[in-house]
């Protein structure tokens, strides 16, 4: 399937940095919900860009329940798949959507020999290590209050957030279920706590 670049750039500034060479040889490829795109001990083949949807990097407890590592709703997931033998998780798909999927030793190749990619993509990693660093603390966190105005302060631009996800979906990222979720919100909102409009979500004034 063709890679239309001039429409994706826009939509995802990550991908500005990645030189003409690896474009070349990228695919993009179509993913559905459910699907298992690699399990745990396969080799990495691809570094993997979700362009639309939900990737779960996911292990299982011995217990048998998920416990959910990394989710990309628009970016690289499982970047440390780059230097890995074998992945250490599954990954899952839990919406329909589409990814980019880069050779790794393109992508490898193109990060020895173009600097300016070199350091974008150090960037990158620097940032997501402290995204994971944030959700753990706020996973952390006792109340569902807490974990809601932790994640308004951590992820949103002067703690207004417009969610691009559903509330359901926002529950799992916030380790709570749905129906606590729903109630926490309509107390705050009615304490004035924050305030909701749609998808935007913000403290209260």
């Amino acid at each position: 399937m063709a890679i239309d670049w001039k429409t994706i750039d826009p939509q995802h500034p990550a991908l500005s940095a990645i030189p003409v060479v690896l474009r070349n040889a990228a695919r993009l490829d179509q993913f559905a919900r459910g699907q298992t795109l690699y399990h745990q001990g396969d080799k990495p083949r691809f570094i993997l860009f979700v362009l639309r949807g939900e990737l779960r990097l996911l292990r299982r407890s011995a217990g048998g329940e998920e416990i959910i590592l990394q989710r990309s709703r628009g970016g690289f997931i499982a970047e440390a798949s780059l230097d890995a033998r074998h992945y250490h998780c599954d990954v899952v798909a839990a919406d329909d959507g589409a990814l980019l999927a880069f050779p790794r030793k393109a992508f490898a190749d193109a990060l020895q020999n173009d600097a300016a990619f070199n350091r974008a993509w150090i960037t990158l990693l620097a940032s997501e290590v402290r995204r994971q660093r944030a959700r753990a603390e706020r996973l952390c966190l006792n109340s569902a209050a807490e974990r809601i105005l932790h994640y308004l302060e951590t992820e949103g631009d002067n703690g207004i957030v417009t969610l691009s996800m559903s509330r359901k979906a926002w529950a799992a990222e916030l380790g709570l279920s749905h129906e606590s979720l729903y109630r926490t919100l309509r107390r705050m909102q009615d304490e004035g706590i924050v305030q909701i409009d749609g998808a935007t979500l913000c403290p209260g004034k």
